[in-house]
């Protein structure tokens, strides 16, 4: 079973990552990414951002880190929680969806991230 984080628990899983910095891969096609994204913010619940359209996955699977902690994201949390299944499959061991994609993360976290 994939653990589901909403956004406005994000920040709080960030911190339990024992100081490994997670990495949000947003599996989003290009416009979608294009027209809404989320930004890493700085300080203590940093993160970087991998923009990774869900069909291209498979193929790209070794530019993942393993070792980090991932966190999926789309626009509502289906694609992404596909993905999170593929690469818990594929070995990935910490691994999390977003529940509600980047339309939830604008309307509880961040409203100046476009909703579409």
């Amino acid at each position: 079973m994939i653990a589901q984080i909403r956004p406005a628990a994000f920040a709080q899983w960030t911190t339990q990552q024992q100081g490994r910095v997670p990495l949000v891969l947003d599996v989003r096609e290009t416009w979608e990414h294009t027209t809404a994204r989320i930004h890493a913010p700085d300080g203590a619940h940093a993160f970087d951002v991998l923009s990774m359209p869900m069909q291209e996955i498979p193929a790209r699977l070794a530019e993942l880190p393993s070792d980090r902690p991932l966190a999926c994201l789309c626009h509502h949390g289906i694609r992404s929680q596909r993905v999170a299944q593929f690469l818990v499959h594929n070995g990935f061991d910490n691994v999390v969806n977003i529940a509600g994609g980047i339309d939830a993360w604008s309307a509880e976290l961040d409203p100046s991230v476009p909703r579409y």
